[in-house]
This record gives C-alpha cells, structure tokens and sequence, in this order.
C-alpha cells in the first residue's frame, strides 16, 4: 500500500502589525513632505514631532532615528499596540530611543508639550464621529503647537468611497523597521458598507500570504467619513489661520498613483483618490 502523502503545514503567519505598516504607512514619504512643506515658509528645519493615533510609533520612531537634535511624541489609546512597538522595535533604535515619549492616552486630553509638526495619519481621527468631538481635537492639536507650527492629516474620496468597495494589492517584499524580512503579501482593503444618512463606514484590512493562513479581517474600524470642505471648516473653526490641500499625481498611461503630492485648488474626483491637508498655525 502506498504511503498516504503528508500535508504540508502552512508556516505561521507574519505578525499582522509587520504587515500594516508595510501595506499602509509610508514613513519616508511622510517626513520627506513634512519637511518640504516646513522649509516652505521656515529658514531651519523642524526636530519636535507629534505622532497621534500613533500605534507602533514607527513614523515617530523613525524620526528621532534620523538625527541627534530630533525628539517625538506618540500617543495611542491602545496599550497593546503601543507594547508590542516596544517589544520589537526598541532595540533598534538604540540611544534615540531616549527622545521618544509614548504616552498611552487619549488625543483628546493631551496638549503639552507643544511641538513643531503633529501628524494624524492612516485616516486615524475619522474614530471621530460628530463635528463637536472631531472640532474639540483639531483644538487641543491647535493648542499643543508652537508659533508657526503645522497639522498634517489625511483623508479619502471620491465616486467609490460612499459604497461597498474592495481594493487589492501585492505588497512587494521588504525589511521592517527591526531588521525584520517581510515576504511579499496580498493585502485587502474592505469597506464593507456606508450610510449616507449619518457617512459611517465600516472598514476591514485583509492579509494573506502565500503559503501561510489567511489573516482576516487583521484590522477593523468603524468612522466616520468626512469630506474636505467639513475637515477644512473645522480646522478653520478650530483656529488655524488657513489650510490647503495636497493631491498625489498619476503615472503617465497608468492608474497609479506617483506619490508627488503636489498644492491643489482642483482635482478632479476620480472613483478613489487620497489627499493630505496641512493646517497652519500663521
């Protein structure tokens, strides 16, 4: 009788935060526009960051990394995600590690100490489901900046955002933060459904790789959707002397996006398109 074949075990899958911040955060990109943006209108560079909603605190991170004289702040509610940074990521950031600051609270309760730059990226504040409680943040951010200072947020639109939509992607490998090699992977994006009474979306992210178990729904979220004249008049309100929109350039002949994010008045609303605002403080 012939030996019945073995089934091969799927190796473990790769922790779900590995395969967030190399699907989603961009670090290098950030900070190259953060700094092309602040050298606009100051003569010297920034050093003080604010990561809020920061989770694994990679951008923060990997700012103090950078120079001597750079110092950040993270701040998350989350105390697992913010253990977990610390965990696999620490010992990589060997001295710098001591002018970074991960404050395990709410956005919403923290103004000091004030800072040069704060960012709220990945869509992070849209947790935030009314005028009053988003227009509340967007002040404590106002207050925790120093003369001059900027607020740097993202945002989504555009023909598909108010439905169901999936979007798919290979993400080519790449090494983490810690050294760690991340294989390339399929990552999904999911907003499962809208309601355009009260623009709440719920939202999922989708892992897999080849040759290990599928991570579904990896990340969930429940926000709310808000549209850019709404986060423009908040701002406003708020007490930024003005804000202005940034939109990412297409590739000739292709679909893709080029990763400029170039100052708009326009653009047009293709069916997906992300946007960075930059709120200023003068």
């Amino acid at each position: 009788m012939a030996k019945q074949a073995r089934r091969r075990r799927a190796s473990p899958a790769l922790d779900r935060h590995y395969l967030y911040t190399a699907a989603v955060q961009s670090v290098d990109t950030d900070i190259a526009f953060f700094r092309r943006v602040w050298r606009q209108s100051h003569p010297r560079p920034f050093r003080l960051l604010r990561e809020d909603f920061c989770g694994t605190a990679v951008l923060a991170r990997s700012w103090v990394r950078r120079k001597a004289d750079h110092r950040a702040w993270g701040i998350d509610l989350d105390p697992a995600t913010l253990h977990w940074g610390e965990q696999h990521y620490a010992a990589a950031m060997g001295r710098s590690r001591k002018r970074l600051r991960l404050l395990c609270r709410d956005v919403l309760h923290v103004h000091r100490p004030q800072v040069e730059v704060i960012a709220a990226l990945n869509f992070s504040y849209c947790v935030f489901p009314t005028r009053d409680e988003l227009g509340r943040y967007f002040r404590q951010v106002r207050r925790s900046l120093l003369p001059g200072g900027m607020f740097f947020l993202d945002t989504w639109g555009g023909t598909d955002s108010m439905r169901a939509d999936e979007e798919r992607r290979t993400i080519a490998a790449e090494t983490a933060f810690d050294g760690t090699k991340i294989p390339s992977f399929t990552y999904l994006w999911q907003q499962e459904r809208f309601n355009p009474i009260d623009h709440r979306v719920r939202c999922h992210i989708h892992f897999r790789q080849r040759g290990r178990p599928r991570q579904r729904r990896a990340f969930s979220y429940d926000w709310r959707f808000w549209t850019l004249p709404e986060l423009r008049e908040l701002l406003a309100e708020a007490g930024f002397r003005s804000s202005a929109v940034y939109g990412e350039g297409w590739e000739r002949g292709t679909d893709e996006g080029d990763g400029i994010f170039r100052r708009k008045s326009y653009f047009d609303n293709d069916g997906a398109w992300v946007a960075l605002i930059v709120a200023f403080t003068r």
